[in-house]
Order: structure tokens, then sequence, then C-alpha cells
């Protein structure tokens, strides 16, 4: 059996699934301070070591969708350094729905990983390269 080649960054996780957990990942990072939006994306970005970033535009959208969904409240702050940013802050709405969709996620991820058979018990299959 051939081994498998080492996964890059962009291998080892899928962009797409991702994608659809935006909301819930902005959500996140507005879990324990209010921020602005390009502090948002430097949190993401941060948070995976540099190794994934969500597109600004995605991410203004995102904003947009929670503040008129009741998710996320929106703010201007006061000039400091240059012009005056805009603030985001998570309501009790966003943060039932942030504890509601990582449950979901936990769930998924079970069934995923028993379906694949990639639970701990698997791992020293998976550090020679191979999968059963």
């Amino acid at each position: 059996m051939t081994q498998a080649p080492p996964l890059s960054p962009d291998d080892a996780f899928a962009a797409d699934l991702l994608r659809g957990h935006t909301d819930t990942i902005v959500l996140g990072a507005l879990r324990t301070a209010d921020r602005y939006g390009f502090e948002i994306y430097k949190a993401i970005r941060d948070a995976t070591g540099g190794d994934h970033e969500i597109k600004e535009a995605t991410l203004y959208a995102t904003y947009r969708r929670l503040v008129k969904d009741g998710l996320v409240e929106a703010y201007w702050g006061d000039e400091s350094q240059g012009g005056r940013r805009k603030y985001y802050r998570i309501t009790d709405a966003g943060r039932a729905v942030y504890r509601s969709n990582v449950a979901a996620w936990v769930a998924t991820r079970d069934v995923i990983d028993a379906l694949l058979d990639t639970r701990y018990g698997s791992r020293k299959d998976t550090q020679k390269g191979s999968v059963r």
C-alpha cells in the first residue's frame, strides 16, 4: 500500500464545510467582547494560526445578515486613531443560536467520526499516513 502524501492546510479541511458555519464562527468571535469588523476577521485568522481566512466581503455580508436577524447589534464607536468604526455585539438571541449551532456541530462531528471510523482509537493508522 502506498503512503498518502502529507496534507496541506488547504486539503486538511473542506472550505465548503467551513463556509456553511460562517454565522456561528462570527457569533463565536463575539462571545467574549464587542469587536469591529476587521478585528473579527483578524480573530478568525489568528485562531487558525493563519491557515484559514474568511474573505472580508463574506464577513460584511454575514454581519448585515446577523444584524437583520437580531443575533448581533451594530453601533458606531468613538473616533480614535482615524475614522469611526462600526462595532458588533452579540445579543441574547445570538448566544442562544450560537449554543444551538455548536451542539448541532458536535453531534454531526460525532456521527461523521463514527461513520468514517476516525475516532480517537484509529489515531495510529492516520499517523502512518493510511486510513482504514
